[in-house]
């Protein structure tokens, strides 16, 4: 059985994980920037380090409202927070084009919390480049979240999916599966549920949030 700990655990293994990338990257460039002398280059690594810098802001920024308590925010987020974190995720493989369609000036937290790790989900499963559709909307006291990765390939765990509709073992969970595992905990106290379909060039992902 695994407990709150060990999620939260997995998550921020997770976390370090995604960081370490950008992190890295900054602390290389200061160590050239150090050494170099050639103004030319000089001016190339601060480049790189403001490059890096930016990433590892907005990466952190998302895990905020995508794993943390989002302090800071009242019972609900402006709509304008996650699309600037979702854009910014997919800045970092140019070949995503985002569409976002979410209407209403504000989401709750905890659908923020879902469409956020949905469209982590997506953007993972376009390694090639493809589209990434994001929807929302809120209506009948629920709100209903879709997001369609498509692309020429796919590339989608199935133990993903197994975590998305709760038919995968706790002790099984890892650092892949811990967030899928969290947002369908998530639905599951609000009353609501998860689902997804996938085919050769496109996955779609849903969530109905009952709210209150």
């Amino acid at each position: 059985m695994t407990s709150s700990t060990d999620l939260a655990a997995l998550l921020c293994s997770r976390l370090c994980h995604d960081m370490l990338s950008p992190v890295g990257a900054l602390s290389n460039g200061v160590e050239l920037l150090a050494d170099e002398k050639n103004p030319e280059m000089r001016a190339r690594c601060l480049e790189l380090l403001e490059q890096s810098a930016r990433v590892s802001a907005d990466k952190l920024k998302f895990f905020r409202l995508a794993y943390g308590a989002a302090g800071g925010y009242g019972d609900a987020v402006p709509a304008d927070e996650p699309r600037a974190l979702v854009q910014s995720l997919a800045r970092g493989n140019g070949r995503v084009t985002l569409n976002w369609t979410v209407a209403a000036p504000s989401l709750a937290k905890p659908a923020v919390k879902v469409l956020l790790n949905l469209a982590a989900i997506g953007l993972d499963a376009l390694p090639r480049g493809g589209t990434l559709d994001v929807g929302a909307e809120v209506r009948e006291g629920a709100t209903e979240i879709v997001v369609r990765a498509s692309g020429a390939k796919i590339a989608f765990d199935e133990a993903i999916g197994h975590a998305l509709e709760g038919r995968i073992a706790e002790e099984a969970l890892t650092t892949r599966t811990a967030p899928a595992h969290m947002i369908r905990l998530l639905a599951e106290e609000l009353g609501g549920g998860l689902q997804f379909a996938l085919a050769d060039d496109a996955l779609v992902m849903g969530a109905v949030l009952p709210q209150g």
